[in-house]
């Protein structure tokens, strides 16, 4: 009987080791789209920078939060929109390939319509950052249809829903602000007066949708060390003012003081102007003839 345990025991052992040997256990990178918060920091990925704010067409704003994925060849990709563009290789490999495509910073406008969300500073490629382009198309369900890389480096992705199919879904006048809408009226009327060039016309343009966070703003911001020398000086001269404000109340107070026992005193003022007046004489007599022709 013990002989007959051990040897089934054996048995056991050695069918287990054959199973072991065929099965091979992956289990799928959960660090898609937004990132897991439960993962360790060393297994997420880790974002250049931080989304924009979400901007655009209001309708658009409830995808902000949500992801949605697709399976090319060997790559899984996600979408969040205004979050971020994720690939995922689908491989045993030990060193898959798992990074950012690119994160939420602008829109693409033309002729007044939103064509485009750009996803920009991505993982590193070579000498540049990945970068993404999102192409929205109308449909029936919201989901990523297509993923493409026109130029190395740089991906297009087709996006579709059925919140852009309305004739109106991607204006951009209608999402800006009265006031932002105001000054557009302005720059589209001195562009028909003739009172600005078409570059002109773009660059104030391009101020509205920057002043409206539909552009990445590049106006190059104040730095600390900038504000604290405008600071300084700011002082500096608010000093001086102060200090010009004493001295004549000084100045005023000593006149009235003399004025009072009755004291002569002539101001600066009054002495400019008794050099000058001789100057000027002086200035005039020298000038044309001695006056030795009217003494013959």
């Amino acid at each position: 009987l013990m002989i007959f345990l051990t040897n089934l025991l054996q048995l056991t052992y050695i069918f287990s080791l054959g199973l072991a040997g065929k099965m091979k256990i992956v289990e799928e990178p959960n660090t898609f789209g937004l990132n897991n918060p439960f993962m360790a920091q060393g297994n997420r990925l880790q974002p250049k920078v931080s989304p924009a704010p979400v901007s655009g067409p209001a309708h658009l704003h409830h995808l902000a939060g949500k992801c949605f994925s697709l399976i090319e060849s060997m790559y899984k990709y996600e979408f969040c929109p205004f979050h971020n563009v994720t690939q995922h290789e689908q491989s045993f490999r030990w060193n898959a390939y798992s990074g950012i495509l690119g994160i939420w910073q602008e829109w693409e406008m033309t002729n007044n319509t939103f064509t485009g969300m750009w996803m920009r500073d991505g993982d590193t490629c070579g000498t540049r950052n990945r970068e993404t382009k999102v192409v929205l198309v109308c449909s029936n369900s919201s989901k990523l249809v297509q993923v493409s890389e026109p130029s190395t480096c740089v991906y297009s992705l087709t996006f579709e829903t059925p919140l852009v199919c309305h004739p109106h879904s991607l204006l951009v006048y209608p999402t800006l602000n009265e006031k932002l809408q105001k000054e557009w009226d302005e720059v589209e009327q001195a562009r028909y007066d003739g009172l600005i060039t078409e570059q002109g016309y773009n660059n104030l343009l391009k101020d509205v949708f920057e002043d409206a966070g539909l552009l990445k703003s590049n106006k190059v911001m104040e730095t600390v060390a900038e504000a604290e020398t405008r600071s300084e000086k700011h002082n500096s001269l608010q000093k001086c003012e102060e200090d010009y404000q004493k001295q004549n109340e000084e100045i005023a107070r000593l006149r009235a003081l003399l004025t009072l026992n009755n004291i002569p005193f002539e101001s600066q003022q009054s002495t400019l102007e008794k050099g000058a007046a001789t100057a000027l004489a002086t200035d005039q007599h020298l000038r044309g003839d001695t006056g030795l022709f009217h003494q013959l």
